[in-house]
């Protein structure tokens, strides 16, 4: 596990292969990375972005290429980085809501432009002791208290994630759904469509996963949910990792198992 200081630019992770997670403070807390590819080989076509702005304030954003590993991995890579390029050309005055929609548009143009590729983009705006998600695609923002309270958990742009949202499946059911996989909004589209998420303030074991669905689709919320919560910051973001990386290596009947790519941040004040 390596960590220290943030650079003031912050730092991207793109088609990264990690063995071990990466923590620095951000925001007056501390943020947890782990990226890697799917453990059947292949480019990781996820991306993410840890971006300081004050001592108080930054975002944390997660990518999930889709369209082929070259596709998938640039368009991945191209979302987060005009993401970050927007937060890191904030005027002072500007509200951070605005800079995000801003950056998730200029996201969107510059994943149309590689004309290949799409991607999904999940991003948490900390700033100021609270915290609010923006999100196009399945990839997702879950926001936990310290005594296993589910605070906020962000619905997947799907059909099965409506469908969950809706009542009409449970849980089990949708994990195991042989349509889990589409996605109905995506970045590089020009039908793409921000969702903008209520602004929560943060207690101080509160914790905050960000992830493409490597993690949820191996893991249910509870499961999440209890890892999360536990121990310090690392060894709760460890716990995650290991706990999906076993699913996707050792299938059990009925139990999720699906080998993907696998993003999380992990942010707790």
């Amino acid at each position: 596990m390596s960590s220290g200081s943030l650079p003031l630019t912050g730092a991207l992770f793109t088609a990264e292969e990690m063995t071990d997670v990466e923590a620095w403070s951000l925001a007056g807390g501390t943020c947890v990375v782990f990226s890697a590819p799917s453990p059947e080989g292949g480019t990781n076509q996820d991306a993410a972005a840890v971006i300081p702005m004050t001592e108080t304030s930054g975002v944390v954003a997660v990518a999930d290429g889709l369209g082929g590993e070259r596709g998938g991995a640039r368009a991945a890579e191209r979302a987060v980085r005009a993401l970050a390029d927007a937060v890191r050309e904030r005027e002072p005055e500007t509200l951070l809501r605005t800079v995000m929609m801003d950056g998730f548009e200029a996201a969107n143009r510059a994943v149309e432009e590689l004309a290949v590729g799409a991607t999904t983009l999940v991003a948490l705006a900390i700033e100021d002791g609270g915290v609010r998600p923006y999100h196009v695609g399945d990839s997702s923002v879950l926001l936990c208290g310290g005594r296993g309270k589910l605070k906020l958990l962000t619905v997947s742009h799907s059909p099965v994630g409506f469908a969950v949202a809706a009542g009409v499946l449970d849980e089990d059911e949708a994990m195991h759904h042989k349509e889990r996989h589409i996605v109905s909004n995506v970045l590089g589209s020009p039908d793409m469509r921000i969702e903008v998420g209520p602004r929560r303030r943060l207690a101080a074991r509160d914790t905050a996963v960000l992830a493409s669905d490597g993690l949820l689709d191996n893991l249910h919320t509870e499961e999440v949910v209890e890892l999360a919560r536990r121990g310090d910051p690392v060894e709760a973001a460890l716990n995650l990792v290991e706990a999906a990386r076993r699913r996707m290596l050792e299938p059990e009947k009925g139990v999720p198992s699906k080998p993907d790519d696998l993003t999380l941040a992990l942010f707790r004040p």
